[in-house]
């Protein structure tokens, strides 16, 4: 079953007096990208939260936002006075430099700085860690389900093109036996244009219809790109999501397409072969987004 590597999820729970909301947000990359915001207080599990969300996720560019809001009053904090007065100093050589006088509210500025008001360290016990890790958990699940309903649009989408893509072959039978024999009929008319009539040797003019046939002969790409279609079909159902197998599959894919192209002579198989490749573009970018 197809996963995207789109997803969502979100997920509160109580720590003392706090509200810990956590978000994870989960975009296509060709790695695992993890990206965590946590609160300074909180930094200790960082490597326990990271590697939760690798088990869990396995590849994209993935968001993880951990946000405390006070449920009381602001007692839990403290004020770091030594970095204030460092953006104090700073704050007030810079009004100097642009002759700004001492109007400017340096105490209003200086509260909304960076780590000016700071969380005064608590111990956390093993319990509230437990409800944070659930918490994660939980918003880990609803990234997990999202992706796996995007997934099935995804598949529905992928097998549409791919069976697109075998009915275009199958179109391509009819005009190959037209092929071959405008091809018959111009190394003919070129011959008799260069010699007389019955100065050409008939065993030679059969000889150069069998060279040009093998060489121009499509068969071996027609059945190799329903076998690479076939397995491309039976891998989106396989148990698990398998976004690069998927993609080698349609650059084999894209090969045969190719090779059909340059091989095919003939206007209707070449209008076939273009929209073949229409359709494997838009194969190649959605599987971009699977996992």
């Amino acid at each position: 079953m197809l996963k995207s590597m789109t997803g969502f999820g979100r997920a509160e729970c109580e720590c003392r007096n706090n509200k810990i909301v956590i978000e994870v947000k989960s975009l296509n990359s060709k790695q695992l990208d993890i990206n965590l915001r946590i609160p300074n207080g909180y930094r200790e599990r960082e490597l326990d939260f990271r590697t939760l969300i690798s088990n869990r996720l396995l590849r994209g560019k993935v968001d993880f936002i951990f946000t405390v809001e006070n449920a009381g009053d602001a007692s839990g904090y403290s004020i770091n006075k030594v970095l204030a007065g460092k953006y104090y100093r700073q704050l007030k050589e810079l009004s100097s430099d642009f002759d700004q006088g001492d109007k400017t509210d340096f105490l209003y500025v200086i509260m909304r700085m960076p780590d000016v008001l700071m969380p005064e360290k608590e111990v956390i016990s093993e319990e509230e860690w437990k409800g944070i890790f659930s918490a994660l958990e939980s918003a880990l699940d609803q990234v997990d389900k999202f992706r796996l309903e995007e997934g099935k649009t995804l598949e529905n989408d992928l097998h549409k093109r791919t069976n697109n893509i075998i009915e275009l072959l199958s179109q391509v039978n009819p005009f190959e036996k037209e092929r071959f024999d405008n091809l018959k009929k111009k190394i003919r008319k070129d011959l008799y244009e260069l010699a007389d009539k019955e100065d050409i040797d008939k065993n030679r003019f059969e000889q150069e219809l069998v060279y040009y046939q093998d060489k121009l002969d499509i068969t071996e790409e027609k059945v190799r790109l329903k076998k690479h279609c076939e397995y491309f079909l039976e891998t989106l159902i396989e148990p698990e999501s398998q976004g690069k197998k998927l993609m080698f599959i349609s650059q084999e894919m894209g090969r045969e397409i190719n090779t059909l192209g340059s091989k095919a002579s003939e206007a209707n198989i070449q209008k076939l072969v273009v929209q073949m490749k229409d359709e494997l573009e838009k194969i190649k970018e959605q599987l971009f987004n699977i996992l």
